[in-house]
């Protein structure tokens, strides 16, 4: 006889563990998986700042409303962190990039926290939640997120958390989570655009479900919508007082730079979404879809989900008919489509070996990957053998097989620019550091010693405009500022360059090599006495957005 069943009701209650064992081991994954991305940062991380990472780290020393091409989030964070952890980040590992990617890690923390509560919800068991979140874990995807801090961290755990709190107001009739869930929605906003996109996902999901349609004109979705709106007052703001500049940047990347209509762009975009989930999770998540496509599946609970994924996928493959976009551009449709794709798989476990072994084999890749893209060094002798040597069409073909190559040679670059500048201060004159690409400043700044300001001239050299446009006074816009002066450049030295300056000294080539293989290469050019590029209307290509 077990003890417990002849207790009073009221003593069973106590005696019950508040934690189950179910929660218990979802905390833990989570907690492991925060406390092994923290240890890694600390433990000679050899992934410097990306490219995206700089250029947030560099908004952060200029606060604004709102920034050319995204919302203000994520500099107000990696500001804030760099206030509270920037002293600690600069002893433990020399520089701020501890600061800097600590708020990914606590966004993939709180990520994994609204998938374990939604699927515990949605499919109403905690071990689902267990799996789910086991399953986010061998997603590659979701490791880079808890590692590498752009807008993305913030912005799926913005979306999951949305969902959270709108299924807690649809089917729980909690009447706080609306506006909760309009405030988490706003601040996603302040994140990625897209963001917005939830609102009318939930919308259709009303309309297309019977019971729920009548909450189309209830109170609910329009308070989370209000409370969106007016988190999203400082983007309008600054867009009104900067001639609307992220409209036409938007505009121009979904309209693909008017380069005509790309029907293959669907099968494209489908084969890397697939490659982003391995494959088996993508094909599980597209099962999924099909079994609980609305007419098909009765329960509100999961056509929610599907409300919150198919549109999002649908809408990013029709805008891939006219630009490649970025890969990660729908990561949020499988925020909700892991969920399904949770119950479809556990609906088929127990039956399916094939079902248990794709599974398995596939979380077992997906942490190997994981790791071996965290520590590229243990793979790197062999895939230096696999790349082969340099030729002529591929000087660089550690590239195609290592991605990560594109985290590192970026403090390499920066040594060289110091070299350059300590040859320019040593003949008496100060010089300005400026590129060729808006990718490049916040790296030179970030490992530049003194964290010097980097100017980009991009705009003037038929590229597209950036946030270092409207930064004044700019070399570009304002060449009475800096006429005359000296200037370091890094890029390509086109002839519009040359004719900038009285003279051009010859270019330093600046190569990056592992293992005896080059992996990146940059042109680093001292550049004397600047007369400038004209007004913008001469610029080739006019101003690009």
């Amino acid at each position: 006889m077990r003890i417990g069943l002849s207790l009073p009701l009221t003593h069973r209650l106590v005696l019950r563990p508040r934690l189950s064992p179910a929660r218990g081991l979802a905390a833990g994954l989570i907690l492991a998986a925060t406390a092994w991305h923290v240890l890694y940062l600390l433990n000679n991380c050899p992934l410097e700042l990306a490219a995206d990472e700089a250029h947030y780290w560099d908004w952060s020393r200029r606060l604004d409303w709102s920034y050319y091409s995204k919302g203000p989030l994520v500099a107000w964070v990696i500001r804030a962190s760099r206030i509270v952890f920037g002293g600690v980040s600069e002893r433990l590992v020399g520089s701020e990039m501890l600061a800097v990617r600590l708020p990914a890690v606590l966004f993939s923390a709180g990520l994994l926290t609204a998938v374990f509560i939604l699927t515990s919800r949605v499919l109403k068991s905690e071990w689902a939640g267990v799996a789910a979140v086991a399953s986010a874990l061998s997603l590659p995807v979701i490791a880079a997120g808890g590692t590498v801090m752009t807008i993305d961290a913030p912005y799926v755990c913005c979306w999951a958390w949305a969902l959270v709190f709108g299924h807690a107001a649809l089917f729980r009739g909690a009447r706080w989570a609306w506006p909760a869930a309009g405030l988490v929605v706003g601040i996603g906003i302040l994140a990625k655009y897209t963001m917005v996109l939830w609102l009318p996902c939930v919308g259709l999901f009303l309309a297309a479900t019977p019971g729920f349609r009548r909450q189309l004109l209830g109170r609910g979705l329009w308070t989370a919508a209000l409370t969106a709106a007016a988190c999203a007052i400082p983007i309008l703001v600054w867009n009104v007082r900067n001639d609307w500049i992220t409209l036409r940047h938007v505009g121009t990347q979904a309209a693909g730079n008017g380069s005509g209509w790309r029907w293959a762009g669907p099968l494209r975009f489908i084969g890397e979404q697939a490659g982003l989930l391995m494959v088996f999770w993508f094909l599980a998540w597209a099962a999924a879809l099909v079994r609980n496509r609305p007419g098909r599946e009765a329960d509100p609970e999961r056509l929610y989900l599907w409300w919150l994924s198919a549109p999002v996928f649908g809408l990013f493959a029709l805008v891939s008919l006219r630009t490649t976009g970025q890969v990660n551009w729908a990561v949020t449709a499988y925020v909700a489509g892991l969920v399904l794709a949770t119950g479809w798989i556990a609906e088929r476990w127990s039956g399916s070996p094939w079902m248990r072994r794709g599974a398995i084999a596939a979380a077992t890749f997906g942490v190997a990957l994981t790791v071996l893209s965290h520590y590229p060094q243990v793979l790197r002798p062999a895939l230096v053998a696999l790349s082969g040597e340099p030729t002529v069409r591929q000087p660089f073909p550690l590239r195609r097989l290592d991605p990560t190559v594109r985290l590192r040679g970026w403090r390499y670059l920066a040594a060289a620019v110091d070299d350059a500048r300590q040859q320019v201060t040593a003949g008496g004159d100060e010089p300005v550091i400026a590129t060729s690409f808006w990718t490049l400043p916040g790296q030179l700044a970030f490992y530049g010693r003194g964290h010097p300001e980097v100017f980009c001239l991009g705009a003037a050299l038929a590229q597209r405009m950036s946030q270092y446009d409207l930064w004044r006074p700019n070399p570009a816009w304002d060449p009475e500022a800096f006429r005359g002066r000296t200037f370091i450049f890094v890029g390509d030295v086109a002839p519009r360059l040359v004719d900038a300056f009285d003279r051009v000294e010859p270019s330093r080539y600046v190569q990056y090599s592992e293992e005896g293989r080059p992996v990146a290469y940059w042109y680093v050019t001292i550049c004397r006495g600047y007369r400038g590029f004209g007004p913008p209307e001469t610029w080739p290509g006019g101003q690009r957005y």
